[in-house]
This record gives structure tokens, sequence and C-alpha cells, in this order.
């Protein structure tokens, strides 16, 4: 089977079961939700509407760390998707007739990077549209600035969209190395939601260690996007950090190292 076919194969399995978009629901409804949240206490605090002694907000920075609260607090899902891509196929054992008709197995993961690709835009449209629709119109409302006619703006839309793709990529190589679904998926989020946070809120306080946390994928990520949550709310400001394209390399990094030790330890083995 070419390429072609095998890619026409794998997205055909892609789209069939009703994982991707149940995942994609709770997708917007989270980094909406959220920014939304977000959106309404600081523009409340830029605008000097928070009562008490309550901190005011630099108007500048948060329309960028709002927009982009669909990679810096919802990367976890497009990640996710990656991951059970893969294991579900080992969990269901549907991998079996595919390298039978496929034998080259290295044709088979080629073929499903490239089958991603619609689904990691179509994560990363949704995460734009969950996030900055609520915060621009909380922004308007507050009369502050929404930046959309900002090309800098704009620019960070785009890099959010390769964000979310590279997170699909690292979600495949997660599950290529990983066979085992619940394995996988349970140490993605305790990396992603403890592990990691933990590390780069800790980094904060202790002198140089920032230059190793700006290199996890995580960081390397708020990187290419050039906005975050995490950074914002981090004591001293945004600390070192990589140059955008530093961080897209870094985070293609990732998934490239994984996907190559997923095809050279685990997708080699018996599947049955």
């Amino acid at each position: 089977m070419s390429l072609i076919a095998a890619t026409r194969s794998e997205t055909t399995k892609q789209f069939s079961t009703s994982m991707w978009w149940v995942l994609a629901i709770v997708f917007v409804l989270y980094v909406g939700s959220s920014a939304g949240a977000l959106g309404f206490v600081f523009a409340a605090s830029a605008s000097g509407s928070l009562p008490g002694e309550a901190p005011q907000l630099p108007a500048s920075e948060i329309a960028p760390v709002l927009y982009s609260a669909a990679t810096s607090l919802g990367y976890v899902f497009p990640l996710l998707i990656g991951t059970l891509l893969v294991t579900g196929e080992f969990r269901h054992k549907t991998l079996t007739p595919t390298f039978l008709a496929v034998p080259r197995r290295g044709r088979v993961l080629w073929a499903k990077l490239i089958a991603s690709v619609p689904l990691g835009v179509l994560y990363g449209a949704l995460g734009v549209l969950a996030t900055v629709g609520p915060s621009a119109a909380l922004l308007a409302a507050y009369g502050l600035d929404t930046e959309l006619d900002s090309t800098d703006t704009w620019a960070m839309i785009g890099r959010m969209m390769i964000a979310t793709l590279l997170w699909v990529f690292v979600g495949i190589g997660v599950g290529s190395l990983v066979r085992n679904q619940v394995g996988a998926i349970v140490g993605v989020l305790v990396f992603t939601q403890f592990i990691e946070p933990i590390a780069r809120t800790a980094a904060a306080f202790v002198e140089g260690m920032t230059a190793v946390t700006q290199y996890l994928p995580g960081a390397a990520s708020d990187a290419l996007v050039g906005a975050s949550i995490l950074t914002m709310a981090s004591p001293g400001g945004t600390g070192e950090s990589l140059e955008w394209w530093a961080g897209g390399l870094v985070l293609l990094g990732y998934a490239a190292a994984l996907l190559a030790l997923g095809a050279l330890v685990s997708w080699r083995r018996d599947v049955s």
C-alpha cells in the first residue's frame, strides 16, 4: 500500500469514531470558560473596576495572555488526542490488520502524522475561536484595546496554530512509545498538570533554574506562542525564555525524539 493510500486509511480511522469530536467539545468548553473567567478578572483589574485594593494590571499585557489560553492552558488536549490516536489502536488491536495491509510500519507512522495535520489545524482553529472571541468581547466591554488590529496579535494566533499541531505530533510520539493507553494518559496528565507547572513555578525562586526549565515542552510552546498565563503569573515576570523560533524547534525536537524512540523501541514489537 502506498503512503497516499495509507494516509487515506488513517484519516478515515481518525474521523470514524467519536473520540476526536468529544475531546474537541471538552477542549472548547475548557479553554473558552477559562478565557472568559480570566478575561472578566483581568479586564476589571485593568480598568480599575475591582473593589478594594486589588492590583491594577497593565492593559497592554492582557489581550495576548487571554488569547493564548488555548495553548498555555489547553495544550494537553491536542497532546491527548495525538496519544489516543495511537494507543487506541494498540488497545483495540486494530493495528494488526493495518500492519498486514502495510508491512512497512514506518510508512504507517508517517501516514498517521500526515493524517493528523487536519486534526491539529481543526483543534488550533477551535482553540483560537474559543479564547479570542469571549476575551475580545470582554475587553471591548470594559473599553480596553482588543489589539485585533495589530499584526503582532495575528502573528501570535498563527503561532498558536503551529503549536497546537506540534502538540498533536508530540502526542503521536508518546503513543508510539508508550503502548499502554492508561499508562500513556496518566503520564501525560501527571507531567503536564503537575510536574512541569511545579518545576516552572519553582524556577522563579531558584536563581539560574529558568535556564533549564525554559527547555521543557510547555515552556517551549509558550515561547513559540509568545504569551502565557503561567509566565505572567510567575513571580519576577517572565524570566528567561527562548525566542519564538527556538521554542518551536525545541517542541518539534520533542516530537521527533519521541517518534524516533517509538519507531525503534515499541513500533517494531508484536501487536498481538
